[in-house]
């Protein structure tokens, strides 16, 4: 069965990017381009299905993760 997660990249100042998969909390990984983080995630999110579901646990739905910029003052 095939399913698709959203994930967070953000860009690191060294270099390279951090990403973030929030519907499965302590999966992330890393990558130096965006294509090297995006198949490092997906590697990720692979084994902590397998992980979760060894241990007989439910797969959560992917979340309908919402993301925006809010402008303050300072």
């Amino acid at each position: 069965m095939e399913r698709s997660f959203p994930v967070v990249l953000i860009p690191q100042p060294e270099g390279g990017y951090f990403v973030d998969c929030p519907s499965l909390p302590g999966c992330y990984s890393q990558g130096e381009t965006i294509d090297d983080a995006l198949a490092n995630i997906g590697e990720a999110i692979s084994l902590a299905l397998e992980d979760m579901t060894s241990r007989g646990e439910s797969i959560p739905e992917p979340s309908k993760t919402i993301f925006a910029q809010v402008r303050v003052a300072g």
